[in-house]
């Protein structure tokens, strides 16, 4: 496994960010040292915003609706047109788009010189190449993206060299601002739509039924519990030529009925946006968690706007805030908790969820060595009592070609075969990794509680240690080593006896100021001769 020194790279970087970028690269593995199979492994979960677009988007099919991907950037003008002399408080909620300019770069002399330090081989034929090619990427005929490649290959430089002849000997690249344009990141799918149902009003037959679950960006002085500047909307048009508001009630009932919500109330604005008719915007509530919530906006096109595209027919106009019903549907309060849970959200892992990280730190790879295993285990238990001084031989079998004897002893006087906390069991409680004994009562009310009512992995101490010894038996039989011998004494550490626990796991018990307390005398030996 790759464990990145972060530190480390980030000072490398500063100093010489080419010489970094190399050394570094080289940590990355070109081949996998391990078989793993990727595409098997982990756990699905759909995130809930995504669940909520797939059933609304099913929703809508199921009604009868096309779907379609409108424009998401549009111009300054768009607007203009739809909202008139309301346009400069919508535009005010706009993002506007920014290009940085392609600059008139010049190969003097200076530049030249420049070239020739960095171990560029000049040549009058590598310079003609170098200023076709700024040429062509001021004009746009070269993308960014293609710019470094391109200039390595004029040069015929590695593009290690052609990224600082980039950096270093144009320095107008860098020095680049920023200029704005009139093109505008959509606001309300709105905006997109009657550049949809223009292009497409004459080219199927009527009731023209269309909708698109996607998002829509909106300039909020801050994100908080209520806004986020990026959200999403399930929007339908109906294009008819006596369509009417009370189909939008219907639709968005209809939608919203499929998604489990019953009970729904419906509120006429008082102020109408400019780009529905007068009169005709409604926004539609629901009851959920005893309070009514806003869910759906619905209207019909203002004539003054639809004639401003040429579209010659009624458009109703339907509008479901995705977010907002995710939220009802899934009881969150903070859109943000909804949607990046991975910033706002609390980490949880339950204790089941937490038990998935322990497992055996070593284990045999073959099934000898698994046999051998159930063996220790099977021995222990039967003769843990048994006083000591003290010798049980508890295998004997043949293991990769070799001939395989196993022991359990304990030699100190006046103490039994398996120690006290052998047969402790790794129990997950509240977010704790704790070794319970199987039935001693113990001064510790965690520990009672943990054997009352945490989550049992199955996994002892025992365990552990048995397959550890499994282990190194395989590995003594490959290498032909003659004995094993193996013991613990007191467990402080879960890989004392063999249990590794995740990197996520200790995070996730550091975090939330959890422990791990696997302590107690263990006391378990076995040997093993091999020939």
């Amino acid at each position: 496994m790759v464990r990145l020194p972060i530190r480390e790279i980030l000072v490398r970087a500063k100093e010489n960010f080419e010489e970094a970028w190399i050394t570094y690269g080289k940590l990355i593995p070109d081949r996998r040292l391990k078989p793993k199979d990727l595409l098997g492994v982990g756990v699905s979960k759909p995130h809930p915003v995504y669940e909520v677009c797939q059933r609304l988007r099913c929703a809508f099919l199921n009604l009868g609706f096309e779907e379609v991907v409108n424009p998401l950037i549009v111009e300054e003008e768009d607007v203009k047109k739809q909202y008139g002399p309301e346009a400069p408080a919508i535009l005010d909620r706009c993002y506007y788009l920014a290009v940085l300019p392609r600059p008139d770069v010049g190969l003097g002399k200076e530049k030249v010189e420049a070239l020739r330090e960095l171990g560029v081989d000049i040549s009058q034929e590598r310079i003609q190449g170098l200023q076709q090619l700024l040429h062509k990427y001021k004009k746009g005929q070269v993308s960014g993206d293609d710019l470094i490649e391109e200039m390595s290959r004029v040069l015929g430089v590695e593009d290690v060299v052609a990224t600082r002849v980039l950096s270093e000997v144009f320095p107008e690249f860098r020095e680049l601002k920023p200029e704005p344009t009139r093109l505008t990141l959509r606001s309300h799918m709105t905006t997109a739509w009657f550049l949809t149902v223009a292009a497409l009003q004459h080219r199927k037959p009527k009731p023209i039924k269309l909708f698109s679950v996607d998002v829509r960006l909106r300039r909020e002085q801050q994100e908080d519990e209520t806004h986020l500047r990026t959200h999403r909307v399930a929007s339908c048009v109906v294009v008819d030529e006596d369509v009417v508001a009370e189909d939008g009630e219907a639709i968005a009932r209809t939608v919203l009925e499929s998604l489990g919500f019953k009970e729904f109330k419906v509120v006429k604005k008082q102020v109408t946006a400019k780009y529905y008719a007068p009169g005709t915007e409604y926004e539609l509530y629901v009851k959920s968690g005893g309070e009514w919530i806003e869910l759906a906006n619905y209207g019909i096109y203002s004539p003054v706007a639809l004639a401003n595209y040429g579209i010659e027919y009624p458009v109703l106009n339907v509008g479901l805030g995705v977010e907002r019903i995710a939220m009802a549907l899934y009881g969150y309060s903070d859109v943000r908790k909804l949607v990046y849970p991975q910033f706002y959200g609390k980490w949880i892992l339950r204790d089941f969820e937490l038990a998935k990280h322990i497992d055996f730190q070593l284990k045999p790879t073959t099934q000898e060595g698994w046999v051998l295993a159930q063996a220790l285990i099977r021995g222990f238990e039967a003769y843990a009592d048994t006083p000591s001084p003290c010798e049980v031989k508890l295998y004997e079998g043949v293991m990769l070609g070799k001939r395989v004897e196993a022991y359990a002893y304990e030699r100190d006087p006046g103490v039994k075969l398996a120690g006290p906390a052998a047969f402790n069991e790794i129990v997950v409680y509240d977010g704790n990794i704790i070794g319970v004994p199987p039935t001693q009562v113990v001064e510790s009310k965690i520990v009672e509680e943990a054997r009352a009512k945490g989550f049992k992995t199955g996994i002892r101490y025992v365990d552990g240690f048995a397959v550890m010894a499994a282990a190194k038996v395989e590995a003594a039989c490959l290498c032909g080593c003659g004995e094993v011998d193996l013991r613990v004494r007191i467990a402080k550490l879960p890989s004392d006896v063999n249990i590794e626990i995740s990197d996520v796991a200790r995070r996730f018990i550091s975090e939330n100021k959890k422990l791990i307390d696997v302590r107690g005398p263990v006391f378990l030996a076995v040997k093993a001769k091999i020939t």
